[in-house]
């Protein structure tokens, strides 16, 4: 698809978009419009992403459904439920939603509310995670040892490939909030650590296509090149306590 098409198809979008919050969500005061259509990037499958802020709500929800032949992923909020998700969003190193926010485009009446929440997302975004640190990368470290480890024996080849599945994300995760990038969930994981370090990501790659046909070398070499620089594995000493409300009467 050449940039004119790209224009195209997301202008296309855009005007999708703008007549789905017009009839869906009457009363809305601004949306955000976002996603890989909107970048002339999609596929047939892809969905138009839109956060939606009314000017209060009880509370926030999320709902999918067909808007002129496009999929749509909405997310309905009001400014105090759409700032706590981007703080949960921040706190967790995976901005999803101060991604859709910062890089969308503006629809409805109060573009200047909308600009300055932007601009506020955009910043976050720029300004990068927080430092692993605490609890969180406790148990981050923990998570990728215990994995790795599971890894080390002889298993039959489903098994492995079924532990490197759950391995990716929180190697992944380990490798780029350890190295002050934002993680990313989904197709988004390996995008992030293509532009961290292409070389990386290719090896990875590598190692986990090995590691889902059963052999799981590579991939254990590589979680524990990682743990290594993160102080190496994680498992004498972790504790991890339940909550004081964890229980039950009968």
């Amino acid at each position: 698809m050449d940039e004119l098409q790209k224009t195209n198809l997301a202008e296309q979008v855009l005007a999708a978009a703008r007549r789905c919050v017009a009839n869906s969500y009457a009363g809305a005061a601004f949306a955000y419009a976002t996603g890989s259509l909107m970048r002339g990037e999609g596929t047939a499958f892809s969905d138009i992403d839109l956060v939606v802020v009314f000017p209060s709500l009880e509370r926030a929800w999320r709902e999918s459904f067909t808007h002129e032949g496009f999929p749509v992923e909405a997310f309905i909020h009001d400014e105090e439920t759409l700032a706590h998700y981007l703080h949960v969003d921040a706190e967790g190193g995976c901005p999803i939603m101060v991604n859709m926010v910062a890089t969308g485009r503006i629809v409805g009446a109060d573009t200047g509310r909308a600009g300055i929440i932007q601009a506020k997302a955009a910043a976050v975004l720029a300004a990068g995670p927080k430092p692993l640190a605490g609890a969180s990368y406790d148990m981050l470290r923990y998570q990728v040892t215990d994995l790795a480890d599971d890894l080390r024996g002889k298993r039959p080849p489903e098994e492995t490939a079924a532990i490197a599945a759950q391995l990716y994300q929180k190697l992944a995760d380990l490798i780029l909030l350890g190295r002050g990038a934002w993680a990313g969930r989904g197709k988004w994981a390996p995008r992030l650590m293509r532009e961290l370090d292409a070389e990386l990501a290719a090896e990875f790659d590598v190692a986990f296509s090995l590691a889902a046909q059963g052999d799981g070398g590579r991939f254990l070499a590589l979680a524990d090149r990682v743990l290594a620089s993160h102080g190496g594995r994680h498992f004498d000493g972790f504790r991890l306590e339940a909550p004081l409300e964890a229980r039950r009467v009968e």
